[in-house]
């Protein structure tokens, strides 16, 4: 028996965990009373139930909860059950962001809901405090959320758990605001000013040669590749769970594009859980 308890701060993402969890042919239930939760883990254990994989979402509804973790933890002990608490989190102003575009009301019911938020986050201090997993979905992308959580879930080293996004952008268009690192690459020729690569992207073969045939992009991925190896194991420690890697270029067509693909084989290779986006690869550049 699998159990995963998916807990956390509302608005935080438990609702998009347990679909995720469902897909993976988890018996997902969302806010079961908890004095419920023992009783029907037990009914799951019984001869001849096909349930093994258990997702349980409880948020500030279940306060009880709250107070009986010692309890359940003992109950769980006494089953031989293995579980994971997962605390979902996020910072305050996307929360209230979250709320105001769904429209909906905080479960807490103020009137104000940056003060629903400041209590609510008082009365989960206990469970964050003894989750198996904190996750910040600050910036996180649903499917990045549910590549980290299959990561945890496959997974019995505690903390040890980071996702890499790498993804090239265009300076033209702004930095992107979720970036943890973010480089510069419009130190390199331009595959722009050549006619033949001018309308291909840095995914082409041709555009890659032009940008790597140059010693000062082979150099720079050299010492980028060196650096983020040094980053990685050190943002483990700190449990930190998103790496936003950012390269720029002029237009985020050509050389950024090329960077960003080249770092993410060398991550791959290095067998790291890493996905590559291009931001504005795709927008229509008139003007470098």
């Amino acid at each position: 028996m699998e159990l995963v308890i998916i807990t956390g701060m509302s608005g935080a993402g438990k609702s998009a965990a347990l679909k995720f969890l469902e897909d993976y042919e988890y018996y997902c239930i969302d806010n079961l009373p908890p004095i419920l939760m023992s009783s029907f883990v037990y009914t799951c254990l019984r001869d001849g139930s096909s349930i093994d994989k258990i997702a349980i979402g409880l948020d500030i509804r279940s306060e009880e909860f709250f107070y009986q973790l010692d309890e359940m933890y003992k109950e769980l002990d006494n089953m031989k059950i293995k579980f994971k608490i997962i605390f979902l989190d996020a910072n305050d102003d996307i929360l209230i962001r979250r709320f105001k575009e769904t429209r909906r009301n905080h479960p807490l019911g103020s009137v104000q809901i940056s003060k629903s938020i400041a209590k609510e986050r008082l009365l989960l201090q206990v469970v964050k405090g003894k989750a198996t997993e904190v996750i910040d979905t600050t910036h996180l992308l649903t499917r990045e959320l549910k590549e980290l959580l299959l990561e945890i879930l496959h997974s019995d080293k505690k903390f040890d758990n980071l996702m890499i996004s790498v993804n090239s952008f265009g300076f033209k268009y702004g930095i992107p605001i979720d970036s943890d690192l973010v480089f510069d690459v419009r130190f390199m020729g331009n595959p722009h000013y050549i006619p033949e690569l001018q309308p291909l992207t840095g995914n082409d073969k041709e555009v890659q040669d032009f940008v790597m045939e140059q010693p000062q992009a082979i150099e720079f991925l050299h010492k980028l590749e060196d650096m983020i190896d040094f980053l990685i194991p050190n943002y483990k420690k700190e449990g930190k769970n998103l790496l936003v890697v950012n390269i720029g270029c002029t237009g985020g067509k050509h050389r950024s594009v090329t960077i960003a693909n080249k770092l993410f084989d060398h991550l791959i290779s290095k067998g790291h859980s890493v996905i590559v986006k291009h931001t504005d690869v795709e927008k229509n550049l008139k003007n470098y």
